[in-house]
């Protein structure tokens, strides 16, 4: 089992779980905004749990999140170093309507990007070390040697 195939089984894992959250900055940060959710915590002197707010940093691919949606969160795979948490659908609107907004992307539609990204960087990394270029088309794979021929595999 690859590392890329392991993120995507511990992402669908996840993705279960969400979590509606208020979006209490957006557009300072590239495809990432800030969010508010609920969180309870233990007072251990009085033995109960007290309602609280806690921000979190929710990456949101197209960019079309808006100050004051109320948006459906859920933990995924990291993004960077503070981010680690997508949004899965703008549950209420302010302000501009969901129409004229960039979509949401699915689950699958993220999984795919991803390893279409990761592809593509294996790819890179493989020509910076000497390999042959590889094209693909389709469900085949040609590699283009060096004089320029095709050979499909």
């Amino acid at each position: 089992m690859g590392p890329g195939k392991m993120s995507a089984t511990k992402v669908l894992a996840s993705a279960t779980r969400q979590i509606n959250a208020v979006v209490v900055s957006a557009g300072l940060m590239q495809k990432t905004v800030k969010a508010r959710i609920g969180v309870q915590k233990w007072n251990n002197h009085i033995k109960k749990k007290f309602n609280l707010m806690s921000n979190v940093l929710v990456h949101d691919p197209n960019s079309s999140l808006r100050i004051g949606d109320i948006i459906s969160i859920s933990p995924g795979w990291r993004y960077s170093k503070h981010v680690h948490h997508v949004v899965n659908s703008i549950v209420a609107p302010f302000g501009a309507r969901v129409e004229g907004r960039p979509s949401v992307p699915t689950l699958e539609e993220r999984l795919e990007s991803r390893e279409r990204k990761r592809r593509a960087k294996e790819e890179r990394r493989r020509i910076a070390r000497g390999g042959k270029p590889k094209e693909v088309k389709g469900g085949e794979e040609t590699i283009a040697p060096a004089d320029g021929e095709k050979i499909v595999v």
